[in-house]
């Protein structure tokens, strides 16, 4: 009896992953993001980890797991390109990304999009224009591991995200600059772009709540910020309005430069920022750098210390969060091909019950995963790291 029951279960696995006298091949999923810089690199690294693991333990239902990788350069214009490429492929069930926020939300009318012609109408400024041939494919889950922009939510029911939104990381920026640091008047350089102001609106109503002082809230184009000429004007006005706390809100590739122009200037107080400024850990001028992440490398559990354990000796190097997350969404998916089915919509249909009707996730680095209706990850907190001697470890 137990033979046969035994018998039965894999049978009807081998038929939900038509691998049964079927189709033997590769079970295809993206992956999306800037591999080439900083933010990432733990995304393609720690996804590649977790394939070959899978492999190794005998793959999806005897069938391997394989990745297409597709660079975006956290450019929304490139992102609409690659979510294009990567839905008019057949074989790919799923995309684990995109990393920056304004990325996620112009791939998601891409993903998105459910008939009309075989053709679909990127959304945002930087899309003006753009249309994506998809050659009347299905639509493509874009599960990202590290956009938080706001309006991410409700992008598309094949979009989801395993990281809270900006405004739940601004708040703690808040309290650890006005409690925590005992900070009364922050200036805020933001990168003008959807996820800077998300940083940058959230920390200073949060701020201000707590009785604190925004004494300058300046943006900067992301692109412009090559030295630190268009940058002394405005922090030396902050210093003259009595800034004690400075707070970026922007991406890591150009943070460095606003914090050496800030110090050369004469700045000792604390410097804050969002998870867009993990990837600062390895430069010099980022110690005493505060930065709020969905995850840190010491993080205290096992799992998630046996998994940092492992990357590092692999990869002799720590995971930031995008790749911690990247890394139990192999296995999510792995799951979600096993229970929906080696389909785009039968991945997404499971998905959308992780956590409503079926079980949350435990993720093997990062926890529970479970999704609310809108796809976004629910019940998962806010930490604030240091950089400390080119390392990120919680704040105490």
């Amino acid at each position: 009896m137990i033979k046969a029951r035994l018998a039965a279960a894999a049978l009807a696995l081998c038929a939900t992953l038509s691998g049964c006298g079927g189709d033997k091949g590769p079970l295809t999923l993206g992956v999306a993001g800037p591999i080439a810089k900083a933010n990432g690199r733990s995304l393609k690294l720690a996804a590649e980890m977790a394939v070959e693991e899978i492999n190794k333990a005998g793959g999806v239902g005897g069938r391997n797991l394989e990745l297409v990788i597709e660079d975006d350069n956290g450019d929304a214009g490139t992102a609409i390109e690659v979510a294009a490429r990567l839905r008019a492929n057949p074989a790919v069930l799923a995309v684990i990304g995109h990393v920056n926020s304004g990325a996620t939300l112009a791939a998601a009318p891409i993903y998105n999009e459910t008939g009309g012609g075989g053709e679909a109408r990127a959304a945002g400024d930087s899309s003006k224009g753009v249309r994506a041939d998809i050659h009347g494919t299905d639509p493509l889950v874009e599960i990202s591991p590290a956009s938080s922009q706001a309006e991410i939510t409700g992008a598309g029911d094949y979009t989801f995200r395993t990281v809270p939104s900006d405004l739940e990381h601004g708040p703690v920026l808040a309290r650890q600059a006005a409690e925590k640091l005992g900070r009364q008047r922050a200036a805020i350089l933001f990168s003008n772009d959807d996820y800077g102001r998300g940083v940058m609106a959230s920390f200073a109503d949060a701020f201000r709540k707590q009785g604190r002082q925004v004494v300058e809230s300046d943006p900067y184009l992301p692109g412009s910020v090559d030295n630190s000429s268009g940058l002394e004007p405005y922090l030396a006005r902050a210093l003259r309005g009595g800034m004690d706390a400075l707070v970026i809100a922007g991406a890591a590739d150009r943070a460095t430069v606003i914090i050496e122009a800030a110090r050369r200037l004469g700045f000792t107080g604390p410097i804050l920022g969002g998870d867009g400024l993990t990837s600062l850990k390895d430069s010099a001028s980022a110690d005493g750098l505060y930065v709020s992440s969905a995850w840190l490398p010491d993080r205290p559990d096992p799992q998630a210390q046996d998994f940092v354990k492992r990357y590092f000796e692999k990869y002799h190097e720590y995971p930031d969060h995008r790749g911690a997350n990247a890394y139990d969404l192999v296995y999510l998916l792995k799951l979600a091909i096993e229970q929906g089915g080696a389909s785009r919509s039968g991945i997404r249909d499971y998905l959308a019950q992780v956590g409503r009707g079926k079980p949350a996730f435990e993720g093997r680095a990062t926890g529970r995963i479970a999704f609310d209706e809108n796809g976004d990850v629910v019940n998962r907190g806010v930490v604030i790291g240091v950089v400390r001697n080119r390392k990120l470890v919680t704040a105490q």
